[in-house]
Formats: structure tokens, C-alpha cells, sequence
């Protein structure tokens, strides 16, 4: 465990990287560019000419990460491998988008989720600053640090200290011991996008919307004979990836670093998700009961998407949703994707999974 004296972000380089901000052929380090997050981001910054750099999991799957980019293996847990990988991409931006994100695996292995989640973070940016004073570093933090609230959450908005979920309580230490105070302390340019839900065809099928898409892209093609599923009056914010890559791109081109809420301000039902895909698939749904009784049917009279126990919980008295007015405002960003695109997208691409398989 590094004490918050010895990550103070104080340090000055004293390597070989040339001083001010390169604007021409930057150097961009991207951890997690495996990901559904970081592979998108590898795409946007290597058609603006970018050197992309990444760093996958030892054994990680590398289906996504586009052609250009260079990959090196190694671990968030290992101070090593990421002072070896800083030294060899020498960034002027740094992106890091890799951690656990499965609250399951974080619930389970909390010592693991506070290692790579918040200690590895401090470590990734004090070496980047050692090698780069002027690197540009943004952390990708969560919706999950907010106490839910009837109004749209902000920048401003109370973080839940209280929270027992160690994925939560990661990030929002990562964001105030490291990023803020390198930043506030330090100087430097650190900031933390605070995602909300996103999703892409690149995320795995483990996710609501995408259960949702392929399972009835199945039932349409009569693979599956059923969507179970949880609470369907659960309700999300939920955005498109890539438009979130664009802004987490639009945060390190400032001259000064500030956070930002990305989202998309709307919130969607699990209901409203099933009928938007369903109807895609020209599959017709009425529904019958309600809470864990409810299930819908088709125009045959076959139920397609019931309740399974196992997954249903109480919705949210405050589900959460984005107010991203300052992001709008101060780096002209907004989603463009609907929400209708959304599950068109998703659709689409597993329909064509199916064609392809």
C-alpha cells in the first residue's frame, strides 16, 4: 500500500522527454485498449495520427485492438510493467481505462478490486509524470461514487463514502488521492471522466443490454426459447461508447484539466429496452402481470421474457442519471447516438454475429 505522503505527484522529470506539450504526432498510452473503451479510443487516436500505445492483460484477448496500435502484455499489479511500459511509449497523453469492472469480481476479491482500481493508478500516473511532466493523464472514474439523488447528478454532486461496494470506493480514492491532487497540489494535468452506463457491441453479453439483444436475436432465429431477465422497471442512463471515447478525447485537449459527467441525461427502462429491441426483430410483445409476475408474449401467444428470481432486485428509489451541462458547455461535447440507435446498433450486430457464425 503506497501512503498518500509518498504519491504526492511532486516529482519533476529529469528524462529525455522534451519539454511542452507536443502537439504534432502526440504519443498516446492507453490501458485496457483491449477493452470495449480502449479499443474504441486506439481507433479514434490513430486516425488523428496518433502513436498508440496499449497495455493488455497477460492472456488478454486482442480482437479488438486495431491495426497500428502496439500492444505489450502486462499487469496493473505490477509497478514493473507499467514503468517499463510509460518508459517505452514516452505519452503526452495517458488514458487509463483499464480496472475491474465487474462489481461481482470486486464484491468478491475486494483487495484485488483496491489494487488495480486505486493503487495502480497512483503508480501509472507518478511514473508518467516522471517521464513527462506535461503528459496529459485522465482516469476513468464511475457513476458508482455518487449517493443517488432525485435530481441529475453533477460534477458537484456527494460522493457516497458510505458505500460498502469496493468497486465505488476505489474509484472515488483514486479520483481524490491522485487525480485531484495532482492536479490541485501537483500542478499538474489529471483529470476523471465519470462515466455513466455505456455500452457497444464490444462489451461482453454478461451486460443488461446486451443479454437483452442476443438472446432476442435468438429468439428470433428460434435458437432461444426465452428471455429471463430481472427487474424490468430498473431504469439506467445508458450511452454509446465510442460518443464517450470522443469526449474522454475532448477532456485532454484543454489547456487546463477539469472532470467531467458523461452520460446522455435520459433515463431508460429495462422494459423499454426489451420492446425497443424486440421491435427491431419485428417481434410484437404484450405484456401481462406485473413485478416478479410480470412476462411478455409474442403475436402467437408464446411468452418470450419472463422474471427469473435469481437476477430480480427492488429498483432504485433515485436511479441515476447524468447532468452533463458541463461537458456540453465547456468542450462542446453531447451524445450523438439515441438511445433507439443504441439497441439498433446492438441488434444489428448480432444479427450479423448470427450471419457470420
Amino acid at each position: 500500500m503506497f501512503s498518500i505522503h509518498e504519491l504526492q505527484i511532486l516529482s519533476i522529470a529529469t528524462g529525455t522527454h522534451k519539454a511542452g506539450y507536443n502537439q504534432d504526432m502526440k504519443r498516446a498510452l492507453i490501458t485496457g485498449i483491449a477493452g470495449q473503451d480502449g479499443s474504441y479510443m486506439a481507433e479514434l487516436l490513430l486516425s488523428k495520427g496518433y502513436h498508440v500505445f496499449g497495455l493488455v492483460q497477460e492472456g488478454g484477448n486482442t480482437r479488438y485492438v486495431p491495426q497500428g496500435a502496439k500492444v505489450t502484455y502486462g499487469d496493473l499489479r505490477d509497478p514493473q510493467s507499467l514503468t517499463a511500459l510509460v518508459a517505452e511509449s514516452q505519452p503526452d497523453e495517458v488514458y487509463n481505462l483499464a480496472g475491474i469492472t465487474d462489481l461481482k469480481t470486486a464484491y468478491e476479491q475486494p483487495e484485488l478490486a483496491m489494487k488495480i482500481n486505486y493503487e495502480s493508478v497512483g503508480v501509472l500516473l507518478n511514473e508518467s509524470i516522471r517521464v513527462n511532466p506535461h503528459v496529459h493523464f485522465l482516469q476513468a472514474s464511475s457513476s458508482e461514487i455518487f449517493i443517488p439523488s432525485e435530481t441529475p447528478l453533477n460534477e458537484d454532486s456527494p460522493r457516497d463514502w458510505d458505500t460498502t461496494n469496493p468497486y465505488a470506493r476505489a474509484k472515488m480514492m483514486a479520483d481524490r488521492d491522485f487525480v485531484a491532487l495532482a492536479r490541485e497540489r501537483g500542478g499538474r494535468f489529471a483529470c476523471s471522466a465519470i462515466l455513466f452506463n455505456h455500452e457497444s457491441p464490444r462489451r461482453p453479453e454478461a451486460s443488461v443490454l446486451r443479454k437483452i439483444t442476443s438472446t432476442l436475436a435468438a429468439i428470433a432465429r428460434g435458437k432461444e426459447e426465452r428471455l429471463r431477465i430481472g427487474n424490468v422497471t430498473m431504469k439506467r442512463d445508458w450511452g454509446f461508447a465510442p460518443d464517450y471515447v470522443r469526449a474522454m478525447h475532448a477532456m485532454l485537449q484543454r489547456e487546463e484539466p477539469e472532470d467531467f459527467i458523461i452520460a446522455t441525461g435520459q433515463l431508460h427502462s429495462v422494459q423499454e429496452t426489451i420492446v425497443a429491441a424486440a421491435g427491431v426483430l419485428g417481434i410484437t410483445l404484450t405484456w401481462r402481470g406485473e413485478g416478479m409476475g410480470i412476462c411478455a408474449y409474442d403475436d402467437t401467444g408464446k411468452r418470450v421474457v419472463e422474471v427469473d428470481p435469481a437476477f430480480y432486485k427492488a429498483a432504485e428509489p433515485f436511479p441515476k442519471v447524468g447532468d452533463v451541462h458541463k461537458a456540453a458547455q465547456t468542450i462542446g461535447w453531447e451524445p450523438e447516438t439515441s438511445f433507439d440507435s443504441l439497441i439498433q446498433i446492438l441488434v444489428d450486430s448480432q444479427t450479423e454475429q448470427n450471419v457470420l457464425h
